[in-house]
C-alpha cells in the first residue's frame, strides 16, 4: 500500500484542505469512526497528541496534551489485540500534518 496515499485520506477533508477546527489540526485514527478524532500540535519541536470523543465531552476536558515520547514508553508497556496505540498515535501522520500547516502558513 501506498503509504502517502493511505496518509493523504486520513488527513484530509473531500476538498483537500487539511483536517483542522477550533482545536487544532486532527485526524481519525480509526478512520470507520469519525466520532473520535486525535488532534496533534508541536510545541518546543516535540509533538503532542490529544483524544477527543464525540461520545465523551470530559475525555477532552480530563485529559491533556501528551507528548509523542511518553506515548511510545506507555506503548512498550501495552498489551492488547483490542486498541493499538501505534495506530491511534501516529507520528507519520502528525508529522504530515504540522508541514503542510507550516507550508500553507508560508504561501
Amino acid at each position: 500500500m501506498n503509504n502517502g496515499l493511505q496518509h493523504s485520506k486520513l488527513i484530509t477533508q473531500e476538498d483537500n484542505e487539511p483536517m483542522k477546527d477550533e482545536k487544532g489540526l486532527y485526524y481519525y485514527p480509526f478512520p470507520r469512526n469519525r466520532h473520535v478524532r486525535m488532534y496533534v500540535r508541536e510545541d518546543k519541536g516535540t509533538i503532542n497528541f490529544r483524544f477527543w470523543n464525540k461520545d465523551d465531552s470530559k475525555l477532552w476536558e480530563e485529559h491533556g496534551w501528551v507528548p509523542y515520547e511518553a506515548i511510545k514508553q506507555a506503548a512498550a508497556m501495552y498489551k492488547s489485540d483490542k486498541f493499538s496505540p501505534n495506530q491511534a498515535y501516529d507520528i507519520e501522520i502528525a508529522r504530515t500534518l504540522i508541514k503542510e500547516e507550516k507550508q500553507a502558513d508560508e504561501n
